[in-house]
């Protein structure tokens, strides 16, 4: 797997790349995967009904037993809230609390169309091999936010990820921000001669482990996905359906266990149990400080102007040799703020 981190000023870019032989990272196209899992809880006796409408939890004696689809009650042992990020009935119904605007982003996705060949020859591909490419810094002005590119058989994955706090105070609409990036020189070469195929947004929770609701589970309900608000963004990668998939497994262990009383249980104890048990669980612990981290406006200005200067001057062919690199460095460090880079460095240490 080709994986690389790539930081952007608006005319440059510093790419730090590593190709891991044997390594394994796996994107998803949810417009494949979704109807594929679909046909696969349909093959185990499992009704789907993709067309109707749920406007309410049904809730009997403090219990939520079924939910409102119009005038039909479905009734249910046990409820699953996985409505996604944007989670009105369980904020409806005062299960969860409405997230802060840091602690989501919106995710704006295109696929484009490309061949197979040209992807291998562009992104120096063989073998099914993939490539992941994450950019940051100049993304959403100088505010948080980063982008991605991601390889696929016959496309190309392109998108941008800004938390809701940055788009408020952007001065471009989030519609072109993505414009913008694809115009970026060091994106356009990636992305020409191919076709947009499809096009959508995405609401992200990324506030990490404390984002989450404190109660996620209760009598007759839980949640999953991200609904529980599980995806973990790293800074230099962001774990979304890996970690919503390690929920789901908690999840179905609780309600397997659940279903073997004959009373309705209180489903928080033993899902939290199954939960800290958990990948999910050890992920979130892990990076939990990382997205207050995230929040410092230097990472997405100063760091990307820092590394480009640098580089700029060590690869300098003019009329003079290039300086000691102490001093190169030194020079650059003073001029973009060496006391605040140094705060980066040190909360980054504290954090990870």
């Amino acid at each position: 797997t080709h994986e690389s981190l790539s930081l952007l000023t608006p005319d440059g870019v510093t790419t730090f790349s590593s190709l891991q032989p044997g390594g394994e990272s796996w994107s998803v196209l949810r417009a494949r995967f979704d109807p594929w899992l679909v046909a696969e809880a349909e093959k185990e006796g499992i009704e789907c009904i993709p067309g109707a409408t749920v406007d309410a939890l049904y809730e009997e004696n403090g219990r939520v037993c079924g939910v409102i689809c119009g005038d039909d009650i479905l009734r249910a042992r046990y409820v699953v809230l996985a409505e996604g990020a944007n989670s009105v009935l369980a904020e409806r119904h005062g299960l969860v609390t409405r997230p802060a605007g840091e602690a989501m982003a919106l995710g704006i996705k295109e696929v484009l169309s490309l061949e197979t060949s040209a992807i291998e020859e562009r992104f120096h591909l063989e073998n099914n091999e993939g490539a992941a490419l994450l950019f940051s810094g100049g993304i959403c002005d100088d505010l948080p936010g980063g982008a991605f590119l991601y390889t696929n058989q016959q496309t190309l994955s392109l998108g941008i990820v800004c938390p809701l706090s940055s788009l408020t105070q952007s001065r471009v609409p989030a519609s072109e921000l993505l414009t913008r990036f694809k115009a970026h020189p060091a994106v356009r070469p990636l992305i020409k001669n191919t076709e947009s195929l499809e096009y959508g947004a995405h609401l992200v929770p990324e506030g990490g482990l404390h984002s989450m609701p404190v109660q996620y589970a209760g009598n007759g309900w839980l949640l999953v996905g991200d609904a529980l608000r599980s995806c973990v963004n790293t800074g230099i990668s962001v774990r979304g359906m890996d970690m919503a998939l390690t929920g789901a497994q908690a999840a179905a262990q609780t309600l397997i266990s659940a279903c073997q009383h004959r009373e309705p249980q209180n489903l928080f104890p033993l899902y939290h149990h199954n939960v800290e048990r958990s990948l999910l669980w050890d992920v979130l612990q892990r990076y939990q400080h990382v997205p207050a981290l995230l929040q410092r406006p230097g990472w997405y200005r100063t760091w990307p102007a820092l590394m480009q200067d640098i580089s700029r001057d060590l690869w300098d062919q003019g009329d003079k040799p290039v300086p000691p690199l102490r001093q190169l460095f030194w020079h650059h460090l003073r001029r973009h703020g060496l006391w605040h880079l140094a705060g980066d460095v040190i909360r980054s240490l504290r954090c990870l």
